[in-house]
């Protein structure tokens, strides 16, 4: 995922490799895309424990769910920036999004290469006791995850398939996967509360396209937003929001009406933001749209989160 706010750090302000640089390389703020799926899938199994006898709620299991979520999220983060650099992508003069350690040189290359490598193995440290609770499954799932880290950096968001990965990685498979470790099944809301928060966060990806569709063109990098065009690309934001709200009726369905009349501030909050980017429509202004866009999505989480609980 990419940051969701301006950085106005100067480069001269941040020493190298410091504490400031490295909480700079993490993007603090991307960590509400990793964490409310966590939610919503905590969410949907604790507001079904009384469908299973004799269950009682792990929440050993849910805390590595969440931290497994916020390292992997960091992990994408340090990857993103050191081959983004080493492709040349970031580069300090052209870059219209916000700044990046590594291109600012407030994180060396060779020190990032040890941050990948020890947030990657911390990641998979703290995934692997969930084989106890979800079975030998959550091998492949955690080897996916990394791998699928490292792939949409360095190939597939070139290749246009980056809105599929978040769909998948930040929707799909965290809440099906703590769904499941709970449970050791999966229930239809299941798969459609994860599909809908999926789109729901394509929407930060979609606005980040956006507003690097020029020079993406220019360097080759098929995104779905350089394939439809700006026009188009503007009513996919929208849509990503109507579409995931719509999907809430199936929270009424089950008896869980207030999942689905909440999330209307979040709603209210997205069709917001669609105007102001269409209003801004190019430029390092746009920035301002990927914080609305992050806020949006956790809106959208505590709402659906609450309406689930209460």
């Amino acid at each position: 995922m990419q940051d969701n706010g301006e950085n106005t750090v100067k480069a001269h302000d941040v020493k190298c490799n410091s504490a400031k640089a490295w909480l700079l390389a993490a993007r603090p703020k991307t960590l509400s895309g990793a964490a409310v799926p966590v939610m919503i899938g905590l969410a949907l199994a604790l507001k079904d424990a009384n469908l299973y006898d004799n269950f009682q709620f792990n929440w050993t299991a849910a805390s590595l769910c969440f931290l497994f979520a916020m390292i992997m999220q960091i992990d994408a983060n340090f990857v993103n920036d050191f081959f983004d650099y080493a492709k040349g992508t970031d580069d300090v003069e052209t870059r219209l999004g916000p700044r990046r350690a590594c291109a600012q040189g407030w994180v060396s290359i060779d020190k990032m290469k040890h941050a990948i490598a020890i947030t990657t193995s911390l990641a998979c440290l703290v995934g692997l006791p969930l084989v106890l609770y979800g079975g030998l499954e959550m091998v492949l799932i955690g080897v996916l995850c990394v791998l699928f880290c490292f792939l949409y950096t360095t190939h597939l968001s070139y290749m246009g398939m980056g809105d599929l990965l978040v769909i998948v990685f930040f929707g799909i498979v965290p809440i099906c996967t703590i769904y499941y470790i709970q449970y050791h099944t999966v229930t239809p809301l299941v798969v459609m509360s994860s599909l809908a928060c999926g789109i729901v966060i394509d929407a930060l990806l979609i606005v980040n396209n956006f507003r690097d569709r020029d020079t993406d063109r220019l360097a080759g990098k098929q995104t779905v937003v350089v394939k439809l065009g700006a026009e188009k690309s503007l009513w996919l934001y929208l849509s990503t929001g109507c579409i995931a709200y719509l999907m809430g009726i199936f929270y009424i369905l089950d008896g869980h009406s207030l999942a689905f009349v909440l999330p209307t501030i979040y709603l209210v909050f997205h069709t917001f933001t669609y105007l102001k980017i269409k209003r801004i429509n190019r430029g390092k202004a746009l920035n301002l749209c990927l914080g609305d866009t992050a806020r949006n999505i956790l809106i959208y989480g505590l709402t659906v989160t609450l309406g689930l609980l209460i």
